[in-house]
């Protein structure tokens, strides 16, 4: 399976049970929902970073494409999944939401994917890599 599909796939998945999760919470505490949503964000964000830090520490190929395209794959597939999420756990959404979900609910997700991505390729420089030591040098 081709890396940028697996990775929007994920975060796909990820992001829009983070939107169903915050509707939900939404409806039931209305007035100390500011917090949550803070908490919901930093988590979107830190998953993307430390999942691109990792690719960059481990020396994935290709790495910057991946995640653009996935990004893009997410916000779209995140905008559809989350459309469901809400109608069938939160408020019954209809169609008629499927439009903004797919046009600012995908731009914003896939700038929520690919920023925090770019900080993560960037600060994946900065981690050590573990040196590999020859067992004959030891002795």
């Amino acid at each position: 399976m081709r890396t940028w599909l697996l990775r929007g796939a994920v975060l796909a998945v990820v992001h829009a049970a983070a939107e169903t999760a915050r509707a939900d919470f939404g409806v039931h505490h209305p007035t100390s929902r500011t917090v949550f949503e803070a908490v919901m964000l930093g988590v979107l964000v830190g998953v993307a970073a430390v999942w691109s830090a990792l690719d960059t520490w481990r020396d994935v190929p290709d790495r910057g494409r991946a995640w653009l395209i996935a990004a893009l794959v997410a916000g779209w597939v995140a905008g559809v999944l989350s459309t469901v999420g809400k109608s069938v756990f939160v408020d019954q959404t209809g169609v008629a939401d499927l439009g903004a979900a797919l046009t600012g609910g995908a731009a914003f997700t896939a700038l929520l994917v690919v920023v925090p991505a770019g900080v993560g390729l960037l600060a994946g420089r900065w981690i050590g890599r573990p040196r590999a030591t020859d067992d004959a040098e030891v002795s």
